[in-house]
């Protein structure tokens, strides 16, 4: 069987509800649930903080690297481990060294997701925040960015993916004209949904979470960092877990990953993450990848037949996500979004700069059935 037209429903938790809101948080595999249970009862039971339980969570943390370096492409000690998106984000704005001089470009400013938006835009209090400009997709011209960059520039910022149109951008292209900057990407809406290999955008740093395309539990961040481009960074944060005490009480920050980690991690939630990402590389991405597009494709041409539907993002399935914007005419968005949970359908109140969408974001556990519900809902409403 072609495992990209497979029915893996009976994998994940029952529901009566078509969960549609994968951009934002996706739904766990049973497996990773129990996973997670299991960990906590053996945690328990060798007790926590014992000498036991070291080497128990240590392989842990490095069975969750190990996987996700594999998805990503990196090495696994270059896995930081945190709680969000956000926080990858933070560690970069943080802790990049800036002057007056200096300056940063961001692309379309509010048209990103606020995460990767407010620390960047923080830092006007100091430095000049340059705004990459856009087409109606999100897509931006080469030319327009080399000619933004300068001597002074610090640092590019740039999604993968779009979060509110799913338009999927050409870093790999991109970074053969971008020279000697930093490039931090948020890939939030691209790790788990399509193929992100990091030697190839050649980023520095590449900040996403686990509970979006990745199928893991809230609470788990991952935060790429090339091990060259570590010394870019100064922590803001330090304890015993991320620095050492030497020659009458100096500190030095340890190695990747450590440098970055201060404090306890979600041990529970890593564990959940990595038998999540497990489940993914065993469906195959490419597979993933595969059935998300015919899923949008055939919502997004199947409302372009109901009359008043306004339909936002890029035409070409291979320049976007599963994420399909609409609006229908005449009714506000957050109705829409409203009326369709009361029938358990489960999508999203977005934004595209300040029109509001309604966002749907498939992911490789709907069906073709559930597809056809929610256009047959949305023509009703």
């Amino acid at each position: 069987m072609n495992l990209a037209s497979k029915d893996i429903s009976s994998d994940f938790p029952d529901s009566d509800k078509i969960y549609l809101n994968n951009a934002s948080v996706s739904l766990m595999p049973n497996q990773s649930i129990e996973a997670m249970k299991e960990f906590l009862i053996s945690y328990n039971s060798i007790g926590p903080d014992s000498k036991e339980s070291e080497p128990f969570v240590t392989e842990k943390l490095r069975d969750v690297r190990k996987i996700i370096a594999k998805i990503i492409s990196c090495q696994p000690d270059e896995v930081v481990l945190t709680q969000s998106t956000t926080d990858g984000i933070n560690i970069v704005a943080n802790g990049l060294s800036f002057d007056e001089k200096s300056n940063m470009i961001i692309r379309g400013m509010s048209h990103e997701h606020h995460s990767n938006f407010y620390p960047w835009l923080k830092l006007q209090e100091k430095i000049s925040v340059k705004n990459l400009p856009i087409d109606k997709d999100g897509f931006f011209k080469s030319e327009d960015l080399e000619s933004l960059i300068d001597d002074n520039t610090k640092l590019i910022a740039l999604s993968h993916a779009l979060y509110n149109t799913g338009s999927i951008l050409p870093l790999e292209e991109t970074t053969k004209i971008i020279p000697d900057v930093p490039l931090f990407v948020d890939s939030a809406q691209t790790v788990g949904c399509i193929d992100v290999d990091v030697s190839k955008i050649n980023c520095n740093f590449m900040s996403f979470n686990g509970s979006k395309w990745l199928c893991g539990p809230m609470g788990t961040g991952l935060f790429y960092c090339n091990r060259k481009s570590s010394e870019l960074l100064e922590p803001k944060t330090i304890g015993g877990e991320s620095a050492i005490i030497y020659d009458d009480n100096n500190l030095a920050f340890k190695e990747l990953p450590d440098k970055f980690q201060t404090g306890f991690r979600n041990y529970v939630g890593i564990v959940g993450l990595e038998s999540s990402a497990n489940y993914l590389l065993n469906f195959g991405l490419k597979n993933i990848r595969e059935k998300n597009q015919y899923l949008s494709s055939l919502l997004r041409e199947e409302l372009s037949k109901i009359p008043k539907i306004i339909l936002y993002g890029p035409e070409d399935p291979n320049t976007r996500t599963s994420i399909v914007s609409f609006n229908i005419e005449g009714m506000d968005s957050q109705e829409v979004v409203e009326k369709l949970e009361k029938q358990n359908i489960i999508v999203a109140l977005r934004e595209i700069m300040e029109k509001k969408i309604v966002r749907a974001s498939p992911h490789f556990f709907n069906s073709e059935s559930q597809i056809m519900s929610v256009v047959d809902a949305i023509k009703k409403l």
